[in-house]
């Protein structure tokens, strides 16, 4: 493996498990081996390699999205299917790095952002759209608006101020966040397709 590739992965690691803010470059240095010389030969300061480590969160969420379309047997399953992809992801995730990352590297807060607002965007837009084609979402709801109110909550739940992970679990509040939202936006035959996917989870 390259040293930038090096540098950069086993960074994540350590951001994930640890946080951002807790991690210093004397601690990425000591646990590769090198010296922080070296790291700043491929990353020029701490921002880059947040930087860095969101480009690779960004594109494995990509896939992961990629592949619920994929996979998905119909539009409700598919929000079933990304809440188990964010809860595989915040297994490994230290809860308090979105908050690290808007308070002290500002920049990639906003590659954060226009990721939600682009292409988390398009994927709720084009599941809401689906959803009302296939009679499991009702027909009357404004999906721009609903669309923009689902990016919102879901970055509520990651919010600590909110919901400090002393007190709650991420996966959770996001499945009830998830569920009232679906259950808003259902037809009846939508609901039963709720039903059936949350009792089929409650079995695993």
């Amino acid at each position: 493996m390259e040293t930038k590739d090096r540098i950069i992965n086993q960074t994540y690691d350590l951001f994930m498990r640890y946080g951002i803010r807790s991690v210093s470059m004397d601690d990425i240095a000591y646990h590769l081996t090198i010296s922080k010389k070296t790291i700043y030969q491929y990353y020029e300061d701490k921002d880059a390699l947040v930087e860095g480590v969101i480009d690779i969160e960004l594109k494995r969420n990509y896939e992961g999205c990629e592949n619920n379309k994929k996979n998905k047997q119909n539009s409700i399953h598919e929000f079933f299917l990304s809440m188990d992809t964010m809860k595989e992801m915040f297994k490994q995730l230290n809860p308090t790095i979105i908050h690290d990352i808007q308070k002290y590297h500002p920049k990639c807060f906003k590659k954060i952002n226009q990721h939600k607002n682009d292409f988390f965007y398009n994927i709720i837009k084009d599941n809401l759209e689906l959803g009302i084609k296939e009679g499991l979402y009702r027909s009357e709801i404004n999906i721009d608006i609903l669309t923009k109110f689902h990016l919102e909550t879901f970055f509520i739940a990651t919010n600590s101020e909110i919901f400090p992970v002393s007190k709650y679990d991420f996966t959770k509040v996001n499945q009830e966040i998830l569920e009232i939202f679906l259950y808003g936006i259902a037809t009846k035959e939508g609901i039963q397709k709720i039903d059936q996917y949350k009792q089929e989870r409650q079995k695993q």
